[in-house]
């Protein structure tokens, strides 16, 4: 493949990514909202959570889990926010062990979150079990929860977001991308960049 077929190849992998961001569902307390308005409320709720000392939680699976991390990471240094994941290898690997993988989310946040805390859920099926306990353990302790997902437009993860991003593609690579895009893109309103 020459360098023109890859631009080609990286023109059209471009075009499908933004055809997916722009069509991204949002919704808010099951109603429809714009993306626009949706960043403007996760950044009011990021202020919110900084004037009162809370943290924002970041979880996912996988390559949702990389999103996750590197997101805490932007956050804190970037944002100036309280913000951590949750998957250092230990502590995963010892809930799982002992307790079962669909814990291993869930019982850190009853541990060390509450009310005044945001969550930022990121799961490409929605579906996963520690996913669905995480937010749970997220509805039980009154935090904000964000949720972002793809895949089916029914996934049960979508059900428990103050705040839910929707991407519709079953392909993993513009999910993730997506959401990463997302995470983004609130942080850099956060930060007054755009």
């Amino acid at each position: 493949m020459n360098s023109d077929q890859m631009a080609r190849g990286l023109d059209h992998y471009g075009a499908l990514l933004h055809e997916a961001l722009a069509a991204v569902a949002v919704t808010c307390g099951g109603q429809a909202i714009d993306t626009e308005a949706a960043i403007e409320r996760v950044v009011a709720q990021l202020h919110d959570g900084k004037s009162k000392e809370g943290r924002v939680f970041f979880v996912g699976n996988g390559g949702s889990a990389a999103i996750a991390s590197h997101c805490a990471a932007d956050y804190m240094k970037n944002g100036r926010l309280r913000a951590l994941s949750l998957h250092d290898p230990a502590v995963l690997t010892c809930i799982a062990n002992d307790l079962g993988y669909e814990r291993v989310f869930a019982d850190q946040l009853r541990r060390h979150a509450s009310r005044r805390d945001l969550l930022f859920i990121i799961s490409s099926s929605g579906e996963s079990p520690n996913i669905l306990q995480a937010a749970g353990a997220a509805r039980d302790l009154s935090m904000t929860v964000i949720t972002l997902s793809g895949f089916a437009a029914g996934n049960s993860l979508r059900t428990f977001g103050d705040i839910d991003f929707y991407v519709p593609s079953t392909s993993y690579g513009i999910v993730e991308i997506a959401h990463l895009a997302i995470c983004h893109a609130v942080l850099d309103r956060e930060m007054g960049i755009w």
